[in-house]
């Protein structure tokens, strides 16, 4: 690793990964994809697997994040991918035990998702690429349409429990004082003026942070964590209470996530199920309205 430029434990600059592409304890991942709004026709969901092969960053492999980490036959939608599926891609992608991971997309709001699935197979080797392609693109850095032929690599799932919660510990914070449950959702996500599920509203309880507005909209890069936490501080969401975020499919519920973790939050994890596991059970009750 270069003295003159080091690499943040989680978000990493382009200056960074420029010196370390031909690095070969350093994996590249692509996960551009699009989610649309709740009000737009579906899919909602979809990857950019045709952009990557027009052109990404040297060295990357490509993730669907709509099919490649997800479970197929999983009864709540956009399931994380269990750990022989996920073993098996980070494989096929050269990603072994050893290796440092930098992932990057095209939106922001993607990548993390692949951060904490890493992380909760007990990878935590992995860092998002800061303003993804949009700035690699924009400061003028190479970029290929050539596939990558990294050599075969041995990647052993280590559960971390402590990065994913389910409904029970879910259901147990709601009313918990100790505890604060974080919707990364749009404000008409939380009222329930819109929404992807068959019910719509939020948890109960739940304070909203939409972590849209995490991202600079046009360089795509992060915003400043002073103002993130400010964010955070606003709705109640303090280091010193347990925070579970969630989302619709546990994607922003990520992001939120990842920005706790920057800004050194030391209790906080992820409902990775978010609404759609929520919403399945009809007991679980719902709240609409500010």
């Amino acid at each position: 690793m270069s003295e003159r430029v080091r690499r943040d434990p989680l978000l990493v600059e382009p200056e960074w990964l420029a010196l370390h592409l031909d690095d070969p304890l350093v994996r590249l991942v692509d996960i551009r994809g699009i989610i649309k709004p709740p009000d737009a026709p579906k899919p909602w969901y979809l990857a950019q697997r045709d952009a990557y092969r027009r052109s990404h960053i040297p060295g990357a492999g490509f993730v669907d994040w709509t099919d490649d980490i997800v479970e197929p036959t999983a009864p709540i939608h956009m399931t994380l991918a269990g750990p022989a599926r996920f073993r098996a891609l980070m494989e096929r992608l050269g990603i072994g035990d050893a290796h440092t991971v930098v992932v990057y997309d095209d939106t922001g709001t993607i990548g993390p998702r692949l951060w904490w699935a890493l992380n909760y197979y007990g990878h935590a080797e992995v860092c998002v690429l800061n303003g993804g392609w949009v700035k690699w693109q924009a400061e003028g850095r190479p970029v290929t349409a050539d596939l990558p032929k990294h050599p075969p690599a041995v990647f052993t799932p280590r559960l971390r429990s402590e990065w994913r919660v389910g409904t029970e510990e879910v259901r147990a914070g709601v009313g918990d004082p100790g505890t604060v449950l974080v919707d990364c959702r749009s404000p008409g996500e939380f009222v329930g003026e819109i929404g992807r599920g068959t019910r719509k509203g939020r948890i109960p309880g739940a304070v909203n942070v939409p972590v849209a507005r995490f991202i600079d909209s046009r360089g795509k890069s992060w915003n400043d964590l002073t103002e993130i936490r400010k964010m955070f501080e606003a709705a109640g969401v303090t280091p010193d209470r347990r925070i579970i975020t969630y989302c619709n499919a546990g994607v922003s519920s990520s992001v939120g996530l990842f920005a706790l973790k920057l800004l050194g939050y030391p209790e906080a994890t992820n409902f990775a199920g978010s609404w759609y596991e929520w919403e399945a059970d009809p007991a679980n009750p719902v709240q609409t309205g500010s």
